[in-house]
């Protein structure tokens, strides 16, 4: 499928990817994690939240959909593992590895370690896609994990016997190209990379070593290692996305300076960035950051600058209006044919997420569609005032 995004709106808008789960699909998760429903069960209930996703994501009038991560546990760990609680692990993966993050509000997220090679996806995101293109009438779009985050997997000052790092870091890079070209191939017409980690590997949290490793310039060479096998013509519609994390309402690195990243982040050789804006104090300083990184020429690709205007974490609903005006104000400083809209983040990345700040994630996921709907008018505003069709 041949896909513009200006055709709906002018200004082009994605959402990122995930959508809280319904106060059902996560005691169903809970359950099959305790064994006392089959995969099955769980399968049923990821398909009803799917489609109910879909239907409500189209219902506002979102030129593109995704499936809200219905069926993953976890953003970052669809590929390893059945569940948050690692029921299911793939092939020489054990618990207890790193933490990916200690957040605000003192929870944090752990993956699992790894303890041989050779490493392989136990499941891709195209699988997901498979079922739930099913119930879309408008074209999808597939988030996929970054090769950076998985990096994690790897002991921080170990080497594993009979696997080297640089062994294991060749795998991962096979398989988040295939990761990304069996997405496409499965009916995608955007496939969006989640960086998270990337503000996150800036600063230097002494409960969590990795963070205080610099590791953001290897992390930019790994990325780079897998977009630099797609063409010019593919790379158009490959994204980044960045934020400073949102789980439970809560962040794990909003305090580092968006220009400790921002400038690494755009020597990704990707066609679009969606970037965590609406939530940021210091705004005027982010446009400016954005307008000096961003590229025209990025080995043959325009890169597109898609800005935040929905905070997730906050109940609030953003107005059409509101977010027409952020739009405007961006293009104050960038070339408005580079300019689009998105969310922070997703709505929620993990399936188990009471979103404490809206009272209940069945209350969040009514919001979610409410902000998406807001996105979309005033983008369509936005796109009318600017003069762009």
């Amino acid at each position: 499928m041949t896909y513009d995004p200006r055709t709906a709106t002018g200004i082009p808008t994605e959402p990122v990817g995930s959508l809280p789960r319904p106060s059902k699909l996560q005691a169903a998760y809970a359950a099959y994690d305790a064994g006392d429903i089959s995969k099955a069960d769980l399968e049923a209930e990821q398909e009803e939240a799917v489609r109910d996703s879909i239907s409500r994501m189209e219902a506002a009038g979102s030129p593109i959909v995704s499936d809200g991560e219905q069926r993953w546990s976890s953003f970052a760990t669809y590929p390893i593992t059945d569940t948050l609680a690692g029921t299911g692990l793939a092939d020489h993966l054990a618990g207890g590895g790193q933490y990916f993050a200690i957040f605000a509000d003192g929870h944090h997220r752990q993956l699992p370690r790894l303890t041989g090679g050779p490493f392989r996806y136990k499941s891709f995101a195209a699988d997901s896609l498979k079922l739930s293109i099913k119930s879309a009438t408008k074209p999808m779009k597939q988030a996929v994990i970054a090769p950076s985050m998985l990096a994690l997997l790897y002991p921080l000052d170990e080497e594993i016997e009979g696997y080297s790092r640089e062994a294991f870091e060749a795998d991962l890079v096979d398989e988040c190209e295939k990761d990304v070209r069996e997405a496409f191939a499965a009916g995608a017409v955007r496939v969006s990379i989640d960086f998270t980690e990337g503000r996150l590997s800036c600063r230097n949290d002494s409960r969590n070593p990795w963070t205080g490793r610099q590791m953001l310039p290897h992390f930019i060479e790994l990325i780079n290692a897998v977009l630099d096998r797609f063409t010019a013509e593919e790379r158009v519609n490959i994204g980044i996305h960045t934020c400073p994390g949102g789980d439970c309402d809560s962040v794990h690195s909003a305090d580092v300076p968006y220009n400790d990243l921002l400038p690494s982040m755009f020597q990704l050789n990707a066609g679009y960035f969606m970037i965590q804006f609406k939530s940021e104090r210091n705004q005027e300083q982010v446009y400016k950051d954005i307008a000096a990184s961003i590229r025209t020429d990025a080995n043959g690709v325009v890169q597109m600058a898609y800005i935040g205007v929905i905070n997730p974490q906050n109940p609030r609903v953003e107005s059409a209006e509101e977010v027409c005006e952020q739009l405007i104000a961006a293009a104050n400083h960038l070339p408005k044919e580079q300019i689009a809209s998105t969310d922070d983040c997703g709505f929620s990345p993990f399936s188990i997420d009471v979103k404490p700040n809206h009272g209940s994630p069945d209350y969040a996921r009514d919001v979610a569609f409410q902000k998406i709907e807001s996105r979309i008018k005033g983008t369509q505003m936005a796109a009318e005032k600017l003069g762009i069709h």
